[in-house]
């Protein structure tokens, strides 16, 4: 039992954690800055893969925010998850669209074809979501331990730390710049991008109150302002210059395309979802721990149970992927680019992210407001990325430690050390484009790492009585 002193100094102490639960609402003004922030961290990624598979770049966006208040309405307002396009997809999306079968088909035919793919990889989600809840969360944990979901977690992230520092350098914008200058833009991005990555860590550790909330939105402002003053001294502009414009004028609907039954998409997409699945529960079990952790620092008695809440969750992503993919958006998932948001500035309100929904879709309709978010200089988002990604593999870690995964258990290190090294070995081996070739297919290094880390974990349970993980 606590004394008086003791019990006045505790409430003082939790009066003073800043944070929001999923079930608080900031003011108004706070929840629209707190929701713009989300929307800046996820929108490199989900514009990123649009460019890389052909998809229209504003559909991409409004899919996202559809996609996500459908998501937040499915799973009861009870998970405070974003979704967004995926890389998991982009190199089976990408080899059915450049494909001979439809070699003649115009790029809206192409993405019809592909929709119908997404449409069908969403019911793998939706019938894992079934299991679990038929089941129970136990059902999954035996397939997916601490042991394998935490490393899981930092292989998604270790695998993005080439597109991370690659970001950071570049400084090719879709303007020129004179040959003669290509070393000093190089040197600007690099300025650019340490600023970004320096201030925004400086912001989140020794800003308090409300501004400690926005680092992710003061840093990238930094960022810019740096690059405007170098543009105005050197004359280099490193603004980014959009390739895709949603349409004529200010004003213009996303271009929406109806799916297209084939099972070569089918057989080209659907499969990609069962590699996603690990990646999704991964992000839940992360989620469950920071929510948590922030209840108890405010001193409130109530339980967050979002991981007791992964069948919804898994329901929920397939229900994003067929929302996304029925009005012309890629295959996504739950992003750990706004997970690590949430667990940096601690605010992890539910309406936030539809606030942020809600301004994707606003945003893919004005074609000054995508210029002006896809303007963002590169170095400025690798700089961040380089934040983000490390703080996602930061969050594998954290699953281990809650978790108590024994770290001198002969099991648990063949386990996550395969996992590891597939998945990073894989993603900057070979080609290095993140595809490992195995008996005539391309596996995703993410999808190959945690299928081999399943099977092993399985193989090693056989006779193995239950402990801790």
């Amino acid at each position: 039992m606590l004394n008086c002193d003791e019990e006045e100094l505790f409430m003082t102490q939790n009066q003073h954690v800043i944070g929001y639960l999923p079930d608080e609402r900031p003011p108004i003004w706070k929840l629209l800055l707190y929701a713009i922030q989300q929307v800046v961290v996820m929108f490199p990624a989900t514009v990123a893969v649009a460019i890389i598979t052909g998809f229209h770049i504003s559909t991409t966006i409004f899919a996202s925010g559809l996609a996500t208040i459908c998501f937040l309405l499915v799973t009861g307002r009870k998970i405070p998850l974003y979704y967004g396009s995926s890389f998991s997809y982009v190199a089976a999306i990408g080899s059915l669209m450049a494909s001979e079968a439809i070699a003649g088909y115009s790029l809206n035919d192409k993405i019809a074809v592909a929709q119908f793919g997404i449409i069908m990889s969403g019911l793998v989600s939706i019938a894992a979501g079934l299991v679990v809840k038929r089941f129970g969360k136990e059902s999954i944990e035996k397939v997916l331990p601490a042991s394998v979901t935490g490393p899981i977690a930092i292989v998604i992230a270790l695998t993005l730390a080439g597109t991370a520092m690659n970001d950071a350098a570049t400084y090719s914008t879709g303007i020129a710049v004179d040959a003669s200058k290509e070393s000093l833009a190089m040197n600007m991005a690099w300025i650019i991008s340490l600023v970004t990555l320096l201030s925004t860590i400086l912001f989140s550790v020794y800003l308090k109150g409300f501004w400690g909330q926005l680092p992710l939105l003061l840093g990238p402002i930094c960022g810019c302002i740096v690059t405007y003053i170098i543009y105005q001294i050197t004359g280099i502009n490193l603004f980014k210059v959009l390739p895709e414009t949603a349409g004529q004028g200010a004003f213009s609907l996303p271009i929406f395309t109806l799916p297209k039954p084939s099972w070569i998409a089918v057989a080209a997409i659907m499969p990609i979802a069962i590699a996603t699945i690990p990646e999704s529960t991964a992000h839940v079990y992360q989620l469950d721990i920071y929510v948590n952790d922030l209840a108890k620092k405010k001193g409130s008695n109530k339980r967050y149970d979002i991981a007791e809440r992964l069948g919804h969750n898994l329901i929920g992503d397939g229900i994003g992927d067929m929302v996304s993919g029925f009005i012309g958006g890629p295959a996504g998932t739950n992003y750990g680019e706004n997970i690590s948001a949430m667990a940096i500035t601690k605010v992890f309100s539910v309406p936030v992210l539809f606030a942020a929904a809600i301004i994707a879709m606003i945003i893919s309709c004005f074609t000054p407001l995508i210029n002006a978010i896809y303007s963002i200089p590169s170095a400025v988002i690798g700089g961040l990325e380089i934040y983000l990604f490390g703080a996602i593999a930061v969050q594998g870690i954290a699953i281990m430690i809650e978790k108590k995964v024994d770290m001198f258990s002969s099991r648990n290190i063949a386990i996550i050390a395969t996992i590891l090294i597939i998945g990073v070995g894989g993603q900057f081996g070979f080609a290095g484009n993140g595809n490992i070739p195995l008996f005539g297919m391309e596996v995703p290094c993410v999808a190959g790492a945690a299928i081999f880390g399943i099977i092993m974990n399985l193989l090693m349970s056989i006779g193995k009585k239950k402990t801790a993980a």
